[in-house]
């Protein structure tokens, strides 16, 4: 009988900065793996590596040495353009600074990554307006992205990681930036919206108290994870 293989697995994940002796080891052999519809916490302390973890697992960044899988399908052998296929197809991220386009209003920007796809504008609308009034901005669509709270540029971005409809959700800080009641709701839609679309989330927090409502929480400590 064959095993199925996690949705997303990394192994012996190793990331140095400099060569030699003056050589700084900051993942010294991560494993994880994570399923559909799990949401994992990762927490450590500043400086621990905690993003730069993510940005690999999210191959915004290349490790050292390393492999990553999804599906079981080998990532860290593909090409510079595979993976940004890749990446639009089946990966989100969120960001603790929202990193929307200002100049386009809140519609424009979560339609933003189905545009880049090369999928036509009026395919987009429906799906990106479905998402923007699931996260209760329906009557804010056509405001750019300054005339939005913070709370709602946050929940505009949650809405943009998710049109792709991805199978893994990668969330840095996704509250740090906020205040503690725009956070608790930006994070109540999260664990919403995974629950609903089935997603693989991994998310990097310093908030402790969010992190434990999460399906399991890892702690990333001289440069190796380990159950919290």
């Amino acid at each position: 009988m064959t095993t199925k293989p996690p949705l997303f697995a990394a192994r012996d994940l190793r990331k140095n900065y400099g060569t030699g002796v003056s050589a700084i080891e900051i993942l010294k052999g991560v494993d994880i793996e994570t399923k559909s519809g799990q949401m994992t916490a990762i927490v450590g302390a500043s400086g621990s590596g905690k993003t730069t973890l993510l940005r690999i697992l999210g191959t915004l960044d290349t490790p050292t040495s390393g492999e990553l899988f999804f599906k079981g399908e080998r990532l860290t052998s593909k090409e510079d353009f595979e993976l940004a296929g890749y990446r639009n197809r089946s990966v989100g991220f969120i960001f603790q600074f929202h990193h929307l386009l200002p100049e386009f209003t809140a519609l424009e920007n979560v339609m933003m990554p189905g545009l880049i796809a090369g999928r036509k504008k009026n395919d987009m609308i429906e799906p990106a307006t479905s998402l923007l009034t699931q996260v209760e901005l329906g009557h804010r669509l056509h405001h750019k992205v300054g005339a939005l709270s913070g709370g709602e540029q946050q929940r505009t971005a949650l809405a943009r990681a998710l049109v792709m409809k991805p199978a893994l959700l990668f969330a840095d800080e996704p509250t740090g930036n906020l205040d503690s009641r725009s956070g608790d709701i930006v994070f109540a839609l999260l664990q919403q919206l995974c629950g609903e679309l089935s997603l693989s989330t991994v998310m990097v927090t310093h908030n402790m108290a969010l992190a434990h409502r999460m399906d399991r929480c890892l702690t990333l400590k001289d440069g190796v994870l380990s159950q919290e």
